[in-house]
């Protein structure tokens, strides 16, 4: 198992519960500052429009996430709800709700009576419908995927070594070399390495998968005042604005992350330095829509990447050439959240038990982009 992400801490874990020995690989380590499952929080939510499986495997995973932060005893989730802000006429609003309701998983439509009787923090201007997804809520991230690691050395066995790894596309069968001079011998090796999985296999892979810079700040929220923090305001998403954010949350600040895809990003040697001119343009748009954060100041600014797939859909597939080789990543900004059901279905895979689904194939990837995912 290459890359000890929230998708490779998952396939491990699921991978030595079904009873396999586990070697997990990482450069850096666990959820480390270069790794697209780094910073302190995520959002967790079964919205997604029309796309029916994403909103089953989030509702799916968000009860294995529960599970597991009350197995390991640790606050991990935080349950805040979510609103799914739209202008006027937003088909992907509705859609979310239609989905939601018509699946079981519970929702409100509200107006804009409704959202400023509910959330006056919030301002309805430009709004339309707004949905509320009641169940969802925040992921700590880092400390979450560290968590799985650690759970998973000390529980299921699973051997965890910090090591650069290298492939050769030319070789007739897989070889993974170690920075260290280690051959690491499997029986099946599993390439979930994030944003690094277009170096690993740049053949193979080549631009089907973008390595972009995404933004994330923190804004200071007025002294004294609880209602831009959990549990009184949910996470959001603005699609016009192409802006989510997240309550303040263990007293970090607002966070705000631009889902609008940036510039490429090499994750190993990219500087991590936000503009002032980004900051000054969300803090005014993030104003606009929650008017007590006028002029708020910058606490903490964060980039991070996404690494995207054509369509925003992950690659979880068998490498074209080598049989016993599976990718499982492009997790393209919204794959934090999926964790658990992406390790059960990358196993159920190894395993023979299930055929690999077609939206998330090698071969309905390009290298131009056509997002349908958010």
């Amino acid at each position: 198992m290459v890359g000890a992400g929230v998708f490779g801490a998952w396939c491990a874990r699921q991978l030595a519960r079904d009873g396999h020995h586990v070697i997990l690989i990482d450069a850096y380590g666990a959820a480390s500052g270069r790794a697209s499952s780094a910073d302190h929080s995520r959002v967790i939510r079964c919205g997604y429009g029309t796309d029916e499986i994403y909103s089953r495997w989030a509702h799916q995973s968000l009860a294995a996430w529960a599970g597991f932060a009350d197995e390991v005893g640790e606050r991990l989730l935080t349950i805040t709800g979510a609103l799914f802000l739209g202008d006027p006429g937003h088909a992907y609003v509705r859609a979310t709700y239609d989905t939601l309701t018509r699946i079981g998983i519970a929702a409100d439509w509200l107006d804009r009576r409704d959202l400023a009787r509910r959330f006056p923090q919030v301002s309805s201007q430009g709004l339309d419908g707004v949905v509320f997804e009641p169940g969802a809520g925040v992921l700590r991230a880092r400390d979450a995927v560290q968590a799985l690691v650690r759970h998973a050395v000390r529980t299921d066995g699973v051997d965890f070594r910090c090591v650069r790894v290298s492939i050769d596309e030319s070789t007739a069968a897989i070889e993974v070399n170690g920075s260290d001079g280690s051959r690491v011998e499997a029986d099946a090796y599993v390439l979930a390495c994030g944003p690094w999985l277009p170096t690993l296999l740049p053949h193979t892979i080549g631009g089907r998968i973008r390595v972009t810079r995404q933004e994330v700040l923190y804004f200071g929220v007025p002294a004294g005042d609880r209602q831009l923090s959990s549990p009184l305001l949910p996470v959001w998403i603005d699609f016009a604005a192409g802006l989510y954010g997240i309550p303040d949350l263990d007293a970090m600040g607002f966070k705000v992350g631009i889902d609008r895809h940036g510039d490429a990003i090499d994750p190993d040697s990219g500087d991590r330095l936000v503009s002032t001119a980004l900051v000054d343009a969300t803090r005014a748009t993030v104003a606009a829509r929650f008017p007590a954060l006028a002029g708020a100041p910058l606490l903490d600014a964060r980039v991070c990447q996404y690494e995207n797939s054509s369509t925003g859909d992950f690659i979880i597939d068998r490498h074209p050439q080598w049989s016993n080789v599976w990718m499982v990543g492009a997790g393209s900004g919204h794959g934090f959240k999926h964790g658990p059901a992406v390790g059960r279905h990358a196993a159920d895979l190894i395993a023979g038990r299930v055929a690999p689904l077609a939206r998330f194939t090698l071969v309905t990837k390009h290298s131009t982009a056509q997002r349908v995912v958010y």
